[in-house]
């Protein structure tokens, strides 16, 4: 009598951990991949300029995906570049990053909002082009950065520049 109630406990067992197993690993498998720059097309809108030093302005980056569906998770990556130097801007402190699903023509937006600096202060990253990659992919894509100089917080490579997280846009 006993091993009946055993065989069933154990084949109940086995039949969970099989279904929790197929379906953990089949959805996660398609829905791993990540959008790249290439497959999506990303552009840089009129950006609310900060007109002098001291005054905050905002950047706004769309992307729309041009080919099969893909996965936004993390923030995007930007560097702004002067010359031979490069910073990395961190993200938003307070964002919470959104996974976004985009599939083929939907499209997600994100800000970089930034302090002006002073132009010729040390203090300043005279920047003149900042490069974007998506989260998940080490593809890159440079765009010219002409919203004057970016303050630094106590130095030209640490600017006061911030990514903000994806948004979904359109319907």
């Amino acid at each position: 009598m006993r091993a009946i109630p055993l065989t069933v406990t154990a084949l109940a067992a086995a039949l969970a951990l099989t279904a929790c197993d197929n379906g953990g690993s089949g959805s996660s498998s398609k829905n791993s991949s990540a959008c790249e720059i290439g497959k999506v097309s990303v552009q840089v809108g009129s950006a609310s300029v900060a007109p002098a030093a001291g005054d905050t302005g905002e950047v706004p980056v769309s992307l729309t995906n041009q080919s099969a569906p893909c996965t936004l998770d993390g923030f995007a990556g930007v560097t702004l570049k002067a010359g031979g130097t490069s910073a990395s801007l961190s993200s938003l402190s307070g964002a919470k990053n959104q996974k976004l699903k985009l599939a083929k023509g939907d499209s997600a937006t994100f800000s970089i909002s930034y302090v002006r600096g002073k132009d010729g202060d040390a203090a300043s990253l005279a920047a003149t082009s900042m490069q974007v990659s998506l989260p998940g992919s080490d593809a890159t894509q440079s765009f010219p950065w002409k919203y004057g100089a970016v303050a630094g917080k106590g130095s030209a490579t640490k600017p006061n520049a911030t990514v903000g997280a994806f948004q979904q846009a359109g319907d």
